[in-house]
């Protein structure tokens, strides 16, 4: 570098100078030329292309709103329908949950109590309530219709909870063939007439009782007035068949349309409509007052108007249109239709094209005048803007040169500085200190602040790589202990009760974590009396090993006082419900089995179905419905199943992490891989019954990592003790 007039050539200086001389005399000799001939191109094109572009720009306008309307039109009317669609998808589906479960009850009778239900009380107006009203004063008196509102009374509970989840709903009612009408609704005082008696209603002569008994199957009533609010709805019924085959009742509820109206009437909002065709091709719901749109009690089916209109309507019923110009009575509408499956309607909506043409001609009037102004004035500024623009360039050209030699001194002596600094580091000497002259606002700064950062950080670093190290040592070491204190808690040494020969029992966990929330436990109640748990608490980690700690030392104790599987949970479940804010809860298999009969008896709390195997069979899951997990709903009885083993049945329970165990594929191991691991040798000891299915899982899941706990607990009952024996 050679320094020449205060300028070092060769230098960052100088490369910034030579830079800037370069890019500003090809940038700026580039901006000349192209000015001159812009200019004078640019008056010729202003001149010639200004029709061109209001044909082009009505024409673009045209296809915009053509596009707009398509796409923004069937996009709505498919989202409005969907969710119109929706609500009676949501009412039907409701609607055979209530149906599936008085078949339940039609199926088995004896196992239901009669409930006594009330009838409506104008006092309790307001309240949502169960009420019953036969269809006539002698029926109050008749034997059977008594006999089946009572054992229909036990669907209440289910209905009280529908009428309190939906909003939208009017009633839930269910009428029995014997004239039995138990309803729920909060319009207790409009079942009276003006003197204070209450109205029978004859239900069964109701359209929407014949429709559910003549179909056989989910029924849609019309639109109508509902009997005690008069609010627009519509029912839907289902009939109900008792075991011989005969109708039994009819369930049903009402819905309420008012949000439909609602929605309809407000789709003038932005100059269109939508309306909606029942499945008779009449308007139904329509902003409308008067036309062929327009609601009418007995309106024309518009499929048999004739025309586009008529051939749009059918095609809606069918499936969701494309956007099409129809042609109505003289007038043409944009029309996009989207049928309502579930009820079998269409909803339609319609724009009328001279409102979708009206912005494309007042943009075209406006240009035209917009650009005629344009011109003019840009004739007169151009001739003044290329003398400007000579005059400013060599301006800067000037000012330029000399803020470059200015600019390039100041950019270059803190560098050189830093550079020198930067050299001397090295050994213990790693601090980087920001000084004055690095304080320059811009990069520079940037970089001085970095080196000063990072020269500190590594300072830091040694010390942290120390406090790090300890603290994870030290954390180790608390979790190999929280591994070790819950190992301790579950029985781990096998056999458990060499003396007794009743019996082989093995079990195991391998957690997800390095402490799980699955648990197994077995003890003898008493001499003659085995208990079993099999559990899995909800979560992972720590506070599921503390709650799994908590849940097994109550189930435990509760089962060792006498207490019964199914009122042992009972009990659990009241004392785990207590403070647990949490809301943690664990799934249960119990069981008590009788040594000296092979009796047992066994509750399921939401747990997986255990598999059992016949002496000389194979393994078979047993399934049947559980109760609700622990800690999960309070006040609610736990269900007992009773079972008897045989001297050489064997049985396997274990938790969902040995069917939910996962490969590279997302694949789930599943009960039939379990079953087949089970039957590879299925009169295997305990032991080597659980070594197998884990073999089983480990070659299904090929190491890929697993993200839940797998426990298993497997038993062979060889019989009662000599003495014990008959």
């Amino acid at each position: 570098m050679k320094k020449i007039w205060n300028l070092v050539i060769g230098g960052i200086e100088n490369k910034i100078f030579n830079l800037f001389l370069i890019t500003f005399v090809l940038v700026m000799s580039s901006y000349i030329g192209l000015i001159v001939y812009q200019s004078k191109e640019l008056s010729t094109i202003v001149r010639d292309t200004g029709e061109k572009q209001v044909s082009a720009i009505t024409a673009i306008t045209d296809e915009t709103m053509h596009t707009v309307v398509s796409t923004n039109m069937a996009n709505d009317t498919e989202l409005q329908a969907s969710q119109f669609d929706s609500t009676f998808r949501v009412l039907r589906s409701e609607v055979s949950i209530l149906r599936d479960f008085a078949e339940l009850i039609l199926a088995d009778p004896s196992a239901y109590d009669s409930v006594r239900l009330s009838a409506p009380d104008p006092a309790k107006e307001g309240e949502a309530a169960a009420q019953l009203i036969y269809e006539s004063e002698e029926l109050e008196s008749d034997r059977a219709a008594v006999s089946s509102a009572g054992l229909m009374g036990n669907m209440a509970g289910m209905m009280e909870s529908m009428f309190n989840t939906f909003d939208e709903i009017d009633s839930c009612y269910v009428v029995t063939a014997e004239g039995a009408f138990i309803i729920v609704d909060d319009n207790s005082a409009g079942k009276f007439d003006s003197a204070g008696n209450l109205i029978h209603i004859p239900a069964r002569e109701r359209p929407w009782y014949k429709g559910a008994a003549e179909t056989g199957d989910v029924y849609f009533s019309d639109v109508q007035n509902d009997i005690f609010t008069g609010r627009i709805g519509i029912d839907c019924s289902v009939p109900v068949y008792g075991p011989d085959g005969r109708l039994a009742a009819v369930i049903g509820a009402d819905l309420f349309l008012d949000t439909l109206a609602e929605t309809v009437d407000a789709s003038t909002e932005y100059g269109g409509m939508m309306f909606i065709v029942n499945q008779d091709g009449h308007v139904i719901f329509s902003p409308e007052k008067e036309g062929i749109f327009a609601v009418s009690e007995n309106g024309e089916d518009l499929r048999q108007e004739g025309g586009e209109l008529a051939s749009f309507i059918s095609e809606a019923f069918q499936k969701k249109t494309d956007v099409r110009l129809v042609n109505v009575s003289g007038t043409s509408y944009y029309m996009a239709g989207c049928p309502l499956e579930t009820v079998g309607w269409t909803a339609v909506s319609a724009v009328d094209k001279k409102l979708i043409d009206q912005p494309s001609q007042m943009i075209s009037e406006q240009y035209r005048d917009i650009s005629a102004d344009a011109s003019k004035a840009y004739a007169e500024k151009i001739s003044s803007a290329r003398k400007w623009s000579i005059g400013t360039i060599l301006t800067l050209f000037v000012l330029g040169i000399i803020s470059t030699l200015i600019l390039g001194k100041r950019i270059v002596r803190p560098l050189t500085r830093m550079t020198k600094e930067i050299g001397s580091l090295g050994g213990d000497h790693l601090q980087f200190r920001m000084k004055d002259i690095y304080k320059t606002n811009d990069e520079i700064e940037v970089l001085a602040e970095s080196f000063a950062d990072l020269s500190a950080k590594t300072l830091r670093y040694v010390e942290e790589v120390k406090n790090v190290t300890a603290e994870k040592e030290r954390i180790g070491a608390e979790m190999n202990m929280a591994t070790d204190i819950q190992a301790s808690q579950l029985p781990s040494t096998f056999p458990p009760y060499p003396e007794r020969e009743e019996f082989s029992i093995y079990a195991s966990m391998q957690p997800a974590k390095e402490v799980g929330g699955d648990f197994y436990d077995f003890f003898l109640i008493d001499s003659e009396h085995l208990g079993m748990v099999m559990a899995d608490v909800s979560g992972k980690g720590v506070p599921a090993a503390l709650f799994m700690m908590i849940a097994k030392i109550l189930i435990k104790n509760r089962l060792q006082s006498g207490e019964s599987p199914g009122a042992a949970l009972e009990n659990v479940n009241r004392q785990l419900n207590e403070g647990n804010s949490a809301d943690m809860f664990v799934t249960v298999w119990c069981a008590v089995l009788d040594l000296a009969t092979g009796q047992g008896v066994a509750a399921n709390a939401g747990h997986e179905h255990p598999a059992v195997r016949r002496k000389n069979g194979e393994y078979e899951l047993i399934r049947y419905r559980h109760s609700p997990a622990v800690a999960m709903i309070d006040d609610v009885p736990f269900r007992e199943h009773g079972f008897r083993l045989n001297p050489g049945d064997s049985l396997f329970v274990y938790t969902d992490g040995v069917p939910e165990a996962t490969n590279k594929d997302l694949e789930l191991f599943g009960t039939d891989r379990m079953l087949d691991a089970l039957n590879t040798e299925p009169d295997a000891t305990p032991e080597k019954t659980v070594f197998n299915v884990m073999k089983g899982i480990n070659a299904f899941v090929a190491g890929n990592q697993q993200f839940d706990d797998i426990t298993m607990l497997a038993l062979t009952y060889n019989g009662p003790r000599e003495e014990n024996k008959d």
